[in-house]
């Protein structure tokens, strides 16, 4: 259950993360592979689909992406592509916290957050 959202942080069933993060459906918590993004685009604010891959290991429903306090990262009309087949949600991180609590018990998702900007 994530408790909490805000610039800088997050907070999941008690530990606090200070970086972007990628939660899978069995729950795994991993950092987000940034850098992937940012060495094509010069911006960890385009979610590349090479990033997006490194994801894609386990069968979700939804693909839920916390977009950052302030809405800016953005998922790519390509990353769009590989997934086409599912739901895709993309929100304000703090908004996204909250569907993915919703969500989480009903269906399978794939959750992204972008814990700044």
């Amino acid at each position: 259950m994530i408790e909490s959202a805000e610039f800088g942080r997050i907070i999941i069933n008690g530990q606090e993360y200070k970086h972007d993060i990628v939660i899978y459906p069995s729950g795994k918590i991993e950092k987000r592979k940034k850098w992937l993004s940012k060495k094509k685009h010069g911006t960890s604010h385009k979610l590349d689909p090479d990033e997006l891959r490194e994801y894609l290991k386990e069968d979700f429903d939804v693909l839920l992406v916390g977009t950052g306090i302030y809405g800016l990262l953005s998922l790519l009309s390509e990353s769009k592509a590989l997934v086409r087949d599912k739901e895709i949600i993309e929100k304000p991180t703090k908004e996204a916290a909250e569907l993915f609590n919703e969500l989480k018990s009903k269906k399978r998702v794939l959750a992204i957050f972008h814990i700044t900007c």
